[in-house]
């Protein structure tokens, strides 16, 4: 070769690399470079990023020139400004990493980036939320984290390129798309650990909120079954409502799943309102017309709608607003001027109530302000700035709501108020068990554990009541020439009020007694003293008049037949006592021979329940007639006892028949 064709070839050879590497410099100065060769702990990126609208697969090769792209701050830049007038449903992010070969462990993080991604490292996918192209959104609050191959990073540089939908809902947001702190870069090991870290200071607060709504729901359905008051009922089911998306929220985590699972959240969302409103109103027992129900019931739905629409990104600022505005109305004036009204009438929960409600409502004003300011473009980055300090409060490790906060303490007061109506409860209680124990002392006077046996007669007794006090009551009373006056009877219920219509019966009895011993006559004036004292109520009564010969004259008033030697008596029926003032008691005559036994029942005996829900029953308790009285009423308690229980025996003694 000549020295001149020697020549060219360098010249052309040294302008062919002068020219290269001018490109590389003109690049280079173009395409800004991240160092991340020396991460010592998890770091976000703001700056170096590039984005572009459309879809093109090529956009994910690391060798693409993206030298024409738009360059990006994910802390300042908003794509409202890059990207003015426009809303693409697709838009891609690229950043070139410079990152050190022997970092192996090299990871990425993503949190809330967007419902329909794919994340590429070098042209390959290492992590998909949902399905870009055809759209199919999935739940995107999961730290989700995916490890950059180990090939990529022995070549000392990386470019992630970031593939994402935008959605109308999405772009409602002053800052749609990518934010700084969607993509975290460290070694493995810190990213799994600051992840926790962050699951755990995001949640402590909600976790906390999910115990004690779980105490509010067992407690008001403790309560409910104890008092069956509505507000307890209302309270469960609220907080039921309440709960149930919590859950979800806990398992999103770390778990990316399809959008439509919110479903629960929309079905929870449509009843809450109701709900929660009207535990407020039970509290403050104020009746609810069909009006304010159907306004109850069209906060639900519009509520629940946009919550809908929201999750399936469909939504828009206007919508959200809209869906907004009546549940905003309901909880920031409808119900604070009906807690107001009721606290200056005097009520205590009232004032217990409207101070969290005020509270939550007003955050509840200051997100939708900011919300809807946002959307006017000179104030959408300061708006977005109040809204975002609002829902991230960090307090050392933990970062929490003004939502979460004020809801808390809407949950307490409810649970203050539960508390203080306990503590009320216990002390009526306590009052009450006082009452009963009286009471019980009175009626062991009345109704004597042994009565006095009248020459001739053996009388048996036995008294078990259901509860600490009962409605049975019995006498026998001698009539001074050698015979006696058995009255037994039953007031309908139980517990104090049974035991007071008993006190007064007995009295009536003993007071009857000492004018006549017929038993017609006796029922008579125990109807009278009856009627109107027992509030619709009634009680059965049968009175029997023993003469010392054994002539038994007996009348009954609806109550259970006696059984004499094992034999049920036939009486006429009649009314109860208490139900009519004209009614008639027909007087019944037999004998009561020598030996013979006659022995009387309250219901009790013959309604013994057990366990398989079979009564004692009428047979059983005829075989059962010939035992001693106790014998009778341990078998009954014994096979279940729901009643009273009364058992009355009176035997002719054979030795003064004979002697008569």
């Amino acid at each position: 070769m000549s020295l001149f064709k020697r020549f060219r070839c360098i010249a052309v050879s040294l302008a062919m690399g002068i020219v290269a590497m001018l490109s590389a410099a003109r690049l280079a100065a173009q395409v800004p470079v991240i160092d991340a060769s020396d991460l010592h702990q998890p770091t976000s990126f703001a700056e170096g990023w590039l984005v572009e609208a459309g879809d093109n697969p090529a956009w994910a090769d690391p060798n693409y020139d993206d030298s024409h792209w738009r360059r990006f701050n994910a802390q300042a830049d908003s794509l409202h400004a890059l990207f003015p007038g426009q809303k693409p449903a697709v838009v891609w992010y690229r950043l070139h990493i410079k990152v050190a070969p022997h970092d192996v462990g090299l990871a990425i993080e993503e949190y809330y980036l967007s419902s329909a991604f794919e994340v590429y490292s070098n042209g390959v996918k290492i992590m998909q939320v949902g399905s870009v192209n055809p759209y199919s959104p999935n739940d995107y609050r999961a730290r989700l984290l995916a490890l950059i191959p180990r090939d990529q990073i022995a070549a000392g540089n990386i470019v992630i390129a970031i593939r994402t939908h935008m959605s109308a809902t999405e772009w409602g947001n002053a800052f749609p798309g990518l934010y700084y702190y969607n993509l975290v870069f460290g070694l493995e090991g810190a990213l799994r650990e600051d992840s926790w870290l962050n699951v755990i200071g995001f949640n402590a607060l909600t976790a906390i909120s999910f115990l004690l709504y779980l105490c509010m729901i067992a407690g008001g359905l403790l309560l409910y079954s104890a008092q069956r008051r509505l507000e307890y009922l209302f309270l469960a089911l609220a907080y039921i409502a309440d709960a149930l998306p919590l859950l979800l929220n806990f398992y999103s985590g770390f778990h990316t799943f399809p959008e439509w699972w919110h479903i629960l959240g929309s079905a929870c969302m449509l009843v809450f309102p109701y709900l929660i409103a009207r535990t407020y109103l039970a509290f403050l027992a104020r009746p609810v017309g069909w009006r304010m129900n159907a306004f109850l019931i069209f906060v639900g739905i519009v509520y629940s709608a946009g919550t809908t629409l929201d999750w399936m990104n469909l939504s828009t600022a206007v919508i959200q607003i809209l869906c907004l505005l009546p549940f905003i109305a309901l909880f920031s004036v409808v119900l604070p001027v009906i807690l107001i009204s009721a606290m200056r009438r005097g009520s205590h929960d009232a004032g217990i109530l409207v101070v969290p409600l005020l509270l939550m409502s007003s955050v509840y004003i200051l997100e939708l302000g900011a919300f809807g300011l946002g959307q006017i473009p000179a104030l959408r980055i300061f708006m977005f700035s109040i809204y975002d300090g609002m829902d991230n409060i960090k307090a050392g490790p933990f970062i929490t709501s003004l939502d979460t906060i004020t809801g808390l303490l809407a949950t307490l007061s409810l649970a203050l108020i539960i508390l203080l109506r306990s503590n009320r409860q216990s002390r009526q209680q306590a009052v009450l068990e006082t009452e009963i124990a009286h009471a019980r002392e009175v009626q062991q006077v009345i109704l004597p554990e042994a009565m006095e046996n009248v020459a001739g007669f053996h009388v048996e007794s036995v008294y078990e009541p259901a509860q600490e006090v009962g409605g049975d009551f019995f006498q026998a009373l001698p009539d001074g020439e050698g015979g006696m006056l058995v009255v037994v009877g039953d007031v309908a219920g139980k517990g104090l009020p049974a035991a007071m219509l008993v006190s007064m019966l007995v009295g009536a009895i003993r007071t009857a007694a000492a004018y006549t011993r017929e038993p017609g006559a006796v029922l008579a004036q125990l109807n009278d003293r009856l009627l109107g004292r027992t509030h619709g109520g009634f009680s059965t009564a049968i009175a029997a008049h023993i003469t010392a010969d054994g002539t038994v004259a007996i009348a009954n008033a609806g109550h259970l037949a006696p059984y004499l030697d094992g034999h049920e008596i036939e009486l006429p029926g009649a009314l109860p006592l208490g139900v009519d003032a004209k009614a008639g008691y027909e007087t019944h005559s037999f004998a009561l021979a020598a030996g013979s036994r006659l022995v009387f029942y309250s219901d009790g005996v013959v309604e013994a329940q057990n366990a398989k829900g079979e009564l004692l029953g009428f047979e059983r308790a005829k075989e059962l007639s010939r035992k001693p009285a106790a014998e009778i009423a341990e078998t009954a308690k014994r096979f279940g006892q729901s009643d009273d229980i009364t058992v009355v025996a009176i035997a002719r003694e054979a030795a003064m028949a004979s002697a008569a």
